[in-house]
């Protein structure tokens, strides 16, 4: 007997017996909500590439281990230019978070890219990609009741909305780090715009690529205000939605 394997299209590597089942990650994932399927959720029996492919509910539930970290999941979504301010805040925000015990992990448009989309460029089917895997992991720690800071110029509404359809209701907050295009331009703290402007870099958000704003964020931060501001408003905003206690 011999061992046979094969790389699903994000990398990830299964290893088997010939001729025993093997079953590689869907592209579209199935969310269970507190146990049950998620009545919202655009989860459709037919869409897996695999018929045999089937979702499985656990006894324990996403609110099972809210419980147990005293605070909901949800997922943070900075989106703004290059040089807004969306990895400092979100740092920031992950430390004061962190300092009132509430479980977090932050993901950052560019630690991604040294692994688990270490494959992907910067073209618009790319960029698409980064975010669909970046939004099925951030959906899974919500599953695990974390809060979930992501740090992503995710320029394209379209992916936006995506990442936020595939959540439960409420669980997706959007904020737009509303920083002006000359202020991003003169921080330039990696020396992107410089690139960008000599042409050097292409595909460049805010130069030679688009960048859509959002019509209608949880939040809308002026990225040219003080950190510790904007951090006070983005936990007031927590608060308010009963996210962590106060």
């Amino acid at each position: 007997m011999r061992w046979c394997a094969a790389t699903s299209h994000i990398g990830v590597r299964a290893i088997c017996w010939e001729g025993s089942s093997m079953a590689l990650p869907s592209e579209e994932k199935h969310h269970a909500v507190d146990g049950h399927h998620d009545d919202n959720s655009s989860r459709d029996e037919n869409s897996s590439r695999d018929e045999n492919i089937v979702w499985h509910d656990h006894p324990v539930a996403r609110r099972d281990r809210e419980r147990l970290h005293r605070h909901q999941g949800a997922v943070i979504w900075f989106t703004g230019l290059s040089g807004s301010g969306k990895s400092t805040l979100a740092g920031q925000l992950e430390q004061r978070l962190h300092q009132r015990g509430v479980s977090t992990y932050l993901l950052d448009g560019d630690n991604v890219r040294h692994g688990l989309c270490r494959d992907l460029g910067f073209s618009d089917a790319d960029r698409r990609e980064n975010i669909r895997r970046v939004g099925e992991v951030a959906s899974l720690m919500v599953d695990a009741g974390l809060v979930v800071l992501t740090a992503f110029i995710s320029p394209h509404r379209a992916e936006r909305q995506m990442v936020r359809e595939s959540l439960p209701e409420g669980k997706f907050i959007e904020v737009f780090v509303d920083t002006p295009l000359a202020v991003c331009e003169a921080r330039d703290p990696k020396g992107l715009y410089k690139k960008a402007r000599a042409g050097t870099l292409t595909n460049f958000t805010g130069i030679d690529a688009v960048y859509e704003p959002p019509h209608a964020p949880e939040l809308r931060l002026e990225g040219e205000q003080l950190v510790t501001n904007l951090t006070d408003q983005l936990l007031d905003l927590l608060h308010s939605r009963a996210i962590i206690k106060v």
